[in-house]
């Protein structure tokens, strides 16, 4: 199996596993023996993300991700696989930029930016690269301080 392919195989999970780090006295608290899939985010709603220095965001819908960033304001949109580990859930694929994984997570986030909270934790790896942010769904929507 060349590096690549396992790279592809295990980023998913090794992402979500260090986002679910972040909060995972809120999704389970006390029941280590509780082995469900996240089901805090329905298949149906549209995940939107956001993170700053440097500023990115995009949203999940379905099984499509669009990614954004100052450079490309427009986003370039590529297809998504979903998996619920845990302690949340990764969507993960391949962008221009190289493969990614976005995990998120339960757990109170701010974005340094505004005053805003937001229900979800999203870590992103690009290749190489893992940016910490912020997400919310519509169902669980972000609100100001």
């Amino acid at each position: 199996m060349d590096r690549s392919t396992l790279l592809r195989l295990t980023l998913p999970l090794t992402v979500l596993a260090v986002a679910a780090c972040h909060s995972a006295s809120e999704q389970v608290p006390g029941d280590a023996a509780n082995r469900r899939p996240f089901d805090g985010i329905a298949a149906d709603e549209t995940v939107h993300f956001l993170g700053t220095e440097p500023f990115w965001g995009g949203h999940v819908q379905a099984d499509s991700l669009t990614y954004t960033t100052p450079e490309n304001a427009t986003g370039e949109t590529v297809t998504a696989s979903r998996f619920a580990g845990r302690g949340g859930m990764s969507f993960s694929g391949r962008l221009a930029a190289g493969d990614f994984t976005l995990a998120v997570s339960p757990g109170a986030c701010t974005d340094g930016m505004s005053d805003a909270r937001y229900p979800f934790i999203a870590t992103m790896q690009i290749g190489s690269e893992t940016r910490k942010g912020c997400a919310w769904t519509e169902r669980q929507p972000r609100t100001a301080r």
